[in-house]
């Protein structure tokens, strides 16, 4: 089974061979517009006109939690933002139907029984 305080653990002893400038040096830009797009997404979402609704979206909320441990100062924060991005449970959907690939969040509502009308 996975350990991942096991995995954060060998991730902080391991360094990289590039020095904090070197990587910065090379990484930087592509790093900005990166977090350029997530905003720009954000924006977009916030003007939609069914912007309230957005605030309960467990992927949103997922990528709130994970914009959360970007600012951690811990190491391991990608082994910690994968986890907020991932389904933490080992059991298969009770009902499947309609569901036509993964979420990339995990999303609660999936795993309530579904109730077949007249039962």
């Amino acid at each position: 089974m996975f350990d991942l305080g096991k995995e954060c653990d060998m991730a902080a002893q391991s360094s990289s061979p590039l020095s904090r400038k070197k990587l910065v040096d090379l990484y930087y830009l592509e790093m900005r517009a990166k977090l350029l797009d997530i905003a720009a997404f954000l924006d977009r979402v916030d003007r939609a006109q069914d912007a309230a609704s957005a605030l309960a979206d467990f992927r949103l909320e997922a990528m709130r939690q994970a914009a959360k441990e970007l600012l951690s100062v811990e190491p391991g924060r990608a082994a910690r933002v994968q986890m907020c991005l991932s389904d933490p449970t080992s059991d298969p959907i009770p009902d499947a139907a309609g569901l036509k690939g993964a979420s990339g969040a995990y999303a609660p509502a999936c795993y309530m029984p579904v109730r077949e009308e007249g039962r």
